[in-house]
């Protein structure tokens, strides 16, 4: 394909404008337009931003009497599309299925559809290359994107014997938190294994994962305790530096106030970050623990933000504009401005991590020393390492 990828948004809620956001800032996309299934101040920001605005369906009224310029209908849409983004509520995705099929265009559906409605669940650093040229692709939720991030650190350097991991929901989001949401208890959800972790499966081959869930009073993303038994001892280190290598996962540190779900998301607005949106995984560093074949890490996961970095990669391998994953990746990440270090000046991650990277290789090659705390001594100490 020689120009930009013709993508249309269906669904201006929660997900639906942040990837018609990601969507703008790609130089190889072009927003046609978005859908409105509610006339209300949200579709009213898209028309400001000057995005193209279509009605969900023919049946639904024309906004053009409430000062909105209505470009036609969903039908209109699907017509100057390549691919079609589905953000509507659950189960509308599906039912819309038989559209895109009819019109022949791709159709990227969200995790709120089963993994049967497109066949392909995706994650874009475990498996992009299984989205190639596909006409369906399903990007997997929140709570699995983060699993399938994390996860793919360790499982794709065959450390994984079983994952255990609980998953504590946040109980709405937050622009609706005046509708429902729970005051003062925690629900558990009942079946186990939860449904993300037999999600997880349909996109990481071979992961060995149970996972337990619920509800918490608060709307600031999701938090996961993960528990992995490993197929022989991994040091503290190996750990830090396989998780520095992984895209898309960030660390944080208590000891620099990020104590809380709530002060990494006010970290996110002091970074200027567009609806505070954390698109990285966040892992508490000064969390991880080892002891001897077990793994115990504790993240943080925006439910609002995660996937739409993932979105904007399967249009790349749907459409096969980019072939190659790694590419991929990097080059949504600049658009995005997703990092791998929250306070670079500061906080001299990444050289650290090259160090460390270094004498763990060194250390396999059988020349490596390692101090009593699990500290290669080639390391050179840091405000950030130094205890």
């Amino acid at each position: 394909m020689n120009r930009k990828v013709r993508v249309g948004v269906n669904g201006y809620g929660v997900i639906g404008k942040r990837v018609a956001d990601a969507v703008v800032l790609q130089d190889d996309m072009e927003l046609i337009g978005v859908t409105y299934h509610h006339l209300d101040y949200r579709i009213r920001v898209a028309a400001e931003k000057g995005y193209p605005i279509f009605s969900s369906s023919a049946e639904r009224p024309l906004a053009c009497e409430t000062g909105i310029n209505v470009s036609g209908s969903l039908d209109d849409l699907i017509k100057g599309v390549d691919i079609m983004v589905e953000c509507s509520a659950k189960g509308v995705g599906a039912a819309n299925k038989r559209l895109y099929e009819k019109a022949g265009i791709k159709a990227v559906f969200q995790g709120g559809e089963e993994h049967e409605l497109a066949g392909v669940s995706f994650t874009a650093q475990v498996n992009y290359l299984e989205a190639l040229n596909r006409q369906f692709v399903r990007v997997v939720s929140c709570n699995t994107t983060g699993l399938c991030r994390v996860m793919n650190a360790f499982h794709k350097r065959n450390w994984v014997k079983r994952v255990r991991a609980v998953l504590m929901r946040r109980a709405s989001d937050p622009w609706e938190s005046h509708k429902a949401g729970l005051i003062n208890t925690v629900v558990p959800e009942t079946r186990v294994p939860s449904h993300q972790g037999p999600d997880a499966k349909t996109v990481m081959a071979g992961l060995n994962i149970t996972t337990m869930a619920g509800t918490a009073s608060h709307n600031l993303s999701h938090i996961h305790y993960a528990m992995v038994e490993t197929t022989r001892p991994i040091s503290l280190n190996e750990v830090r530096q396989a998780l520095w290598e992984e895209p898309r996962i960030a660390f944080v540190n208590s000891n620099n106030g990020l104590v809380a779900l709530n002060s990494v998301i006010e970290l996110m607005r002091d970074l200027g970050r567009p609806r505070n949106d954390l698109w990285e995984v966040a892992v508490w560093e000064d969390a991880l623990a080892v002891d001897g074949h077990e793994i115990y890490l504790v993240y943080q996961v925006h439910n609002e933000a995660v996937t739409i970095p993932e979105t904007i990669d399967a249009i790349r391998a749907m459409t096969g504009i980019e072939t190659d994953a790694k590419k991929s990746i990097e080059k949504t990440n600049r658009a995005m401005g997703i990092v791998k270090s929250f306070l670079p000046r500061t906080m001299p991650e990444e050289a650290e991590h090259q160090a460390l990277g270094r004498a763990i290789e060194a250390t396999r090659k059988g020349f490596g020393v390692w101090n009593e705390n699990d500290q290669p001594l080639a390391i050179p100490k840091t405000a950030h390492n130094d205890p």
